[in-house]
């Protein structure tokens, strides 16, 4: 009902930096809250960071001080600008969305998954 596309994702030595998007699209929707997660081989997924309707952001510890989430309304995108990469960065990340889908005659919430890009952090 909505779809996310990411982009952004690749190789990078430690140390580097990687920014990735993730665009909603679709038909009467409206988003509020939307976030980052990541999944590496053998772990479970994990969230990075959201941000909230009104533009607050929260992140995992693992990831505070050198990751920053935003976003823009206007074109229905989420970025993650990560900065300071890790190899225990490395994994695949996706986009989450959540909001509402309105009609005349209903009000239906969604949440909505990227289809998930490869990070890899390696010299």
């Amino acid at each position: 009902q909505v779809q996310l596309v990411e982009s952004g994702g690749g190789l990078v030595q430690p140390g580097g930096s990687l920014r990735l998007s993730c665009a909603a699209s679709g038909s009467l929707f409206s988003i509020n809250a939307m976030g980052w997660y990541r999944q590496a081989p053998g772990n479970q997924r994990e969230s990075v960071a959201t941000i909230s309707n009104g533009g607050n952001p929260n992140y995992a510890d693992s990831v505070k001080g050198r990751f920053t989430i935003s976003r823009d309304n206007a074109k229905n995108t989420v970025y993650i600008q990560m900065n300071s990469l890790k190899p225990e960065d490395t994994a695949v990340y996706y986009c989450n969305v959540q909001g509402v889908r309105t009609t005349s005659r209903a009000v239906t919430p969604f949440l909505s998954w990227g289809q998930g890009t490869q990070v890899t952090v390696s010299s």
